[in-house]
């Protein structure tokens, strides 16, 4: 599905992609607001409805994405809430096989996320993926998060890839159509970034996979 010898790049997302999205799952539709309602003396089950309403509001902007923000908002210390539950932070299937070969091979490996930097770093320091990526950029440095325009101009004056041989993969549609807009030719979308949860629909726009084995380069 993919040639490998026409890939320079890979881009590479990090939730749902190199790591697990089980832990910002059950993060944010278990443990916040079981934490949430503890704090604030509500009911559990309305605490879920009243960030439910906030996540969906913001859904696709920087502010989703920023822990800060998320602190602010709900009087909680999210990054240290994040660690309660920082056992449950994995890496994907094949992922790390999938690093290494890449790096083996000689491609440019280049993280890019929209995870706020407290978050990132966490994560990080927990799977220490980091060894085999050459670049990591958090779309916060930025001010633009991957689903705007803006972040690929950004994200292209720093690095300088070509965006005919470049490959990205992530997890979430919109992201991925943001890429394909800005002119990356090859995209891949994963369909199952959460092991508990079964494989999401193919979205029949790009290479979909539910995990690496299936677009190992040999």
């Amino acid at each position: 599905m993919i040639h490998w010898d026409s890939i320079n790049t890979v881009l590479l997302d990090m939730d749902g992609t190199l790591l697990d999205l089980h832990f910002d799952n059950y993060f944010w539709l278990t443990h916040l607001p079981k934490r949430y309602a503890e704090a604030h003396g509500l009911d559990e089950d309305h605490a879920k409805i009243a960030l439910m309403n906030q996540i969906e509001k913001h859904e696709g902007t920087l502010q989703w994405y920023c822990l800060d923000h998320w602190s602010e908002l709900v009087r909680l210390d999210i990054p240290q809430l994040k660690k309660e539950i920082a056992h449950k932070i994995q890496t994907r299937p094949y992922a790390e096989q999938f690093l290494i070969q890449l790096r083996r091979l000689g491609k440019k490996v280049i993280l890019i996320t929209n995870a706020h930097p407290k978050g990132l770093n966490l994560k990080l320091d927990i799977t220490e993926i980091d060894r085999w990526l050459d670049i990591v950029v958090s779309s916060h440095e930025f001010q633009a998060p991957k689903e705007d325009s803006v972040f690929w101009d950004m994200l292209h004056q720093r690095e300088s890839f070509d965006p005919d041989t470049t490959l990205f993969i992530d997890d979430t549609p919109r992201v991925l159509r943001s890429a394909q807009k800005y002119g990356i030719k090859h995209l891949v979308c994963i369909i199952q970034p959460d092991s508990q949860q079964p494989p999401k629909e193919p979205t029949g726009e790009f290479i979909d996979i539910c995990h690496f084995d299936e677009i190992m380069p040999q």
